[in-house]
């Protein structure tokens, strides 16, 4: 079940702490993976991790998402190297925190360039050789924010629910042609970020979780094995929130 041997997949955001564990639970089930992100080295070492835990030869691809020219290039660069893409996950993103009567007009073009205006030009690329190929599977991580709200949050929230809604609007134009287009909306999950914060607030956060405790990458890695799988190819426009019962939608 969840066999993704012969699938291809580019993941942007691929290094860091979300997009490490979904790099490993789509090479887990056999998938060749395009790494992107914007630290060469750090690609590089990652990328030698998955090849020598799983085999596959896997790749990776710089791009900063702030640059439209390298965005563009993205996707035809990753069916150039693997030969075809049959699943995108938008993961890459960032926060410019602000309260909205504070927040400069550069922190929120910044995050609405690189978490929402990125993610669109890409799923518009990939749209084109998923359809020609009748098999595709568009994933998208947003945040339960984007359907909550967070305070200082107003650019992040924005993106995120504007992710939901495009993927909904894709996922309706495509479908017929198999491809699928879904999102994946994390709670709160224990990164290298979390960490570090003093014990209290751990435990503030942990207090607003029905389950007692923030997440792992883990599960936001499974939640996007299932959806790129072939099991889940009757599911599109959904988002799958994966936030220990904190906001139950």
């Amino acid at each position: 079940m969840f066999d993704l041997s012969g699938m291809t997949a580019l993941v942007t955001g691929a290094a860091g702490g979300i997009g490490s564990a979904i790099s490993h639970a789509l090479a887990r089930q056999g998938a060749r993976l395009a790494l992107s992100g914007t630290n060469p080295s750090k690609l590089r070492s990652f990328r030698e991790e998955l090849n020598d835990t799983y085999g596959h030869d896997h790749v990776e691809i710089t791009c900063d998402l702030s640059n439209t020219e390298q965005v563009e290039r993205l996707v035809p660069a990753t069916v150039d190297t693997l030969g075809k893409i049959d699943i995108l996950v938008n993961n890459a993103g960032i926060t410019r925190d602000n309260l909205a009567m504070r927040m400069k007009d550069e922190e929120w073009e910044q995050v609405i360039k690189i978490n929402l205006e990125a993610a669109f030009r890409l799923m518009r690329a990939a749209t084109k050789p998923m359809m020609k190929a009748r098999f595709g599977r568009i994933i998208t991580i947003t945040s339960v924010v984007g359907a909550t709200g967070n305070p200082g949050q107003m650019n992040y929230a924005a993106a995120k629910a504007g992710l939901v809604g495009m993927s909904k609007s894709l996922g309706q134009e495509i479908a017929s042609r198999g491809v699928t287009v879904n999102c994946v909306a994390p709670g709160f999950i224990r990164t290298a970020m979390t960490d570090v914060l003093p014990d209290a607030q751990k435990d503030a956060l942990n207090a607003r979780i029905p389950m007692g405790r923030m997440g792992e990458g883990e599960d936001i890695g499974a939640a996007v094995a299932y959806l790129a799988s072939k099991e889940a190819g009757y599911i599109t426009g959904q988002t799958l929130h994966v936030n220990g019962g904190m906001a139950m939608l």
